[in-house]
């Protein structure tokens, strides 16, 4: 990268250098923010699209750059601005170009973002329609000095949507002296009518291997002695930010005070060792849970935060699964030796599946541990879940041992092993997940745990045993109903109760009635499911016969008769006049009990009254 930006034409870098002592420090993101289109790192399919535009003249009129935080939005935008109106004092340059080996007349104030046609306005705080008239009033002027005049606007998205649509026709047809160019982080909130009236490119995120090289060119010319290692570790922070990785460099030395080393890093982030995060991955997987969980409680007594090291986990577990599949991934320069050798291991070792499985524990348990009180207790917690099932078998094992009879059978049961507080287990090794890794299967609940014993025994049933399907048979209404409520589906059971007045019902045929309001849907509902449930062709048909009142019609005549007869009974007649406005709200038959043995008679067994009256 250059320091062009920070010297005017024809100043030399130790000139630059001393302009920055008396002005006083500049950080590392703008003393190395990017110039020239050569400049840009991880943005090559941008650069070849605006290259090849400005050497045919096919120049749009508005541009719109997007990306996350960091990965040269504003940056480009001002680099369109300069490669728009270079100039050089002896007039060579007669038009834009992408090739500015020097300082142009408009340049540096154009990085300063100083220039009076080159316009930057932050839409997050200019927002409204107001501040978008006045750039369709000055858009019509032409420029003062420059070849354009060009409207830079940052977070273009924060724009209202009375100021967008004041926007569009300016947009659409501006000045041939009037270039726009909008950045924004969240492209998805800007209008598509906005959209469509732009080239938009998208600014991707910088490789950590591309991050690290750029952060070791920039060592050198600070004469900065710096461990490969602590590189990768802010490489790997700034998640493809090149401004964050500055950032984080900037600050790294200024901590370290010297050589910058990979422990300065981790103690200034609160990161933990990324070969102690690999250890406690190969504990996990295997099952040692009393050392996984001592070398969590090290990390966080070191000052690790527990949902800094799941998180680590997490990303660990993440690129074994990509060497497993694309082997070429671990030669990822942003990691560490250890990390790339050890991972590849674990790769030809562990089964996708157990990967699988322990990456769903860890994204979910990561939000756990986030919401808990006490962050390490839930940490622990996740980390027992994890080392637990770990060696539980997959599908595909039990599949695998139901067709080759018992278990013991399917294969050889190795030695006992200690797992966490010395609790003995014995695991089978079914080829998928690797030696050293295998399933374990345990013996059933209450089993004896011999050591002749098969862990698990199965007699499989072979299909030509298992006995055909037969379709069910349904004798009555009631029973249609009954086998909706068997399964649960409480719309057919509801509509078969009260919408439904029954004519007659055979096996495989419905004729009904439907009450007034119901849908005539409801009839091919109907046949629907009790095809899918008794597993033959049912008919139902609607009849123009009345039929008989409803299920629920039936229930509501039942109920109101018991009440009836309730209410003439002259005790209850004699409470209801006792308590006025009392109602009888249901009527439950009463529970007879049950008929006393011969050794349990009440108090009509004499024996009985005379112990009751020697009590007294």
């Amino acid at each position: 990268m250059s320091d062009a930006e920070n010297r005017s034409p024809g100043q030399t870098a130790p000139q630059a250098a001393a302009t920055d002592t008396a002005s006083g420090y500049r950080v590392l993101a703008r003393r190395y923010r990017p110039s020239t289109f050569a400049d840009l790192i991880g943005q090559d399919a941008m650069v070849r699209t605006v290259s090849n535009a400005f050497e045919t003249g096919r120049i749009p009129q508005a541009w719109i750059l997007t990306g996350v935080r960091g990965v040269g939005k504003t940056t480009t935008a001002r680099i369109l601005a300069r490669a728009l109106n270079y100039q050089l004092p002896d007039g060579s340059i007669k038009g834009p170009t992408i090739d500015m080996p020097v300082m142009g007349e408009h340049c540096q104030a154009i990085i300063e973002s100083r220039h009076i046609d080159v316009l930057e306005m932050d839409a997050a705080s200019h927002n409204s329609v107001d501040d978008v008239r006045q750039i369709n009033d000055a858009v019509r002027y032409a420029p003062v000095s420059a070849r354009y005049k060009v409207y830079i606007l940052d977070e273009v998205h924060m724009l209202s949507g009375a100021a967008f649509n004041a926007l569009l026709k300016t947009l659409e047809e501006p000045p041939p002296h009037a270039k726009f160019v909008f950045a924004t982080t969240e492209i998805r909130k800007v209008p598509i009518t906005v959209l469509s009236r732009c080239q938009r490119f998208d600014l991707r995120r910088v490789d950590g291997d591309l991050l690290v090289r750029h952060l070791s060119n920039i060592a050198d010319k600070e004469n900065v002695k710096v461990e490969t290692e602590a590189l990768a570790l802010i490489a790997r922070a700034a998640e493809g930010s090149v401004r964050d990785s500055l950032s984080l460099f900037d600050q790294a030395i200024a901590h370290a005070a010297g050589e910058v080393r990979a422990d300065d890093i981790r103690q200034m982030l609160g990161l933990a060792d990324r070969a102690r995060v690999v250890d406690l991955f190969e504990m996990l997987l295997r099952g040692d849970i009393a050392a996984a969980l001592k070398e969590l409680r090290d990390q966080y007594d070191s000052g690790a935060d527990p949902a800094v090291v799941l998180s680590d986990l997490a990303e660990f577990t993440h690129f074994v699964t990509r060497v497993k599949l694309v082997p070429s991934v671990a030669d990822d320069l942003s990691l560490s030796e250890s990390e790339r050798t050890r991972g590849k291991t674990f790769a030809a070792q562990l089964s996708m599946r157990i990967l699988a499985r322990t990456w769903q524990m860890l994204l979910k348990g990561m939000s756990e541990v986030q919401q808990a009180g006490r962050p390490i207790a839930a940490a622990e917690m996740l980390l027992v879940r994890i080392a637990y099932a770990a060696d539980l078998p997959t599908p595909d094992d039990v599949i695998r041992s139901l067709g080759h009879g018992s278990a013991a059978e399917s294969a050889p049961v190795s030695a006992p092993r200690t797992n966490g507080g010395g609790a003995s287990a014995s695991f089978t090794n079914t080829g998928s997940s690797g030696a050293g890794f295998a399933p374990r299967v345990e013996a059933p609940r209450g089993a004896p745990r011999g050591s002749g014993a098969p862990a698990l025994s199965i007699v499989p049933r072979s299909i030509e045993q298992a006995p055909a399907p037969q379709g069910l048979v349904i004798n009555n209404f009631e029973e249609l109903v009954k086998l909706a409520t068997d399964k649960r589906d409480l719309q057919i059971k509801t509509a078969l109760e009260r919408d439904v007045r029954l004519v007659r019902c055979e096996d495989g045929q419905l004729e009904i009635a439907l009450e007034q309001g119901a849908q005539h849907s409801l009839v091919n509902d109907l046949a629907a499911k009790f095809k899918a449930w008794t597993g033959r062709q049912w008919v139902v048909v609607l009849s123009r016969e009345v039929g008989e009142p409803t299920l629920k019609s039936q229930a509501e005549a039942r109920e109101a008769d018991l009440k009836r007869g309730v209410r003439s009974d002259p005790l209850v007649q004699a409470v209801l006049e006792r308590f006025p406005g009392a109602e009888i709200v249901a009527v439950r038959p009463r529970e007879v009990d049950p008929v006393p043995t011969n050794g349990d008679m009440p108090f009509e067994d004499s024996d009985a009254d005379n112990d009751l009256d020697d009590e007294r």
